[in-house]
């Protein structure tokens, strides 16, 4: 049931951000793809790890690039 409502939680923030977790948009790169800043891409990994009260490490978060890498790291565990 937690993990259901985790992941409730995580597809409301993404669709604040203009990212909707269907098709193709969910293995889209933040980046290239979704054409987002940086600055963006930290607001919304610090709104997923506020609302789900976990936290990544810094060297993880430079790696995640895609939202569904972004979000089998919130996730996990």
């Amino acid at each position: 049931m937690n993990k259901i409502s985790n992941m409730k939680k995580a597809i409301g923030v993404f669709r604040s951000y203009g990212i909707p977790l269907s098709g193709k948009n969910k293995s889209a790169n933040f980046y290239k793809e979704l054409r987002m800043d940086r600055v963006f891409v930290d607001g919304l990994i610090f709104e997923l790890e506020f609302e789900l009260n976990k936290i990544i490490k810094e060297e993880k978060i430079a790696l995640l690039e895609t939202p569904s890498e972004l979000l089998h790291e919130l996730l996990a565990a």
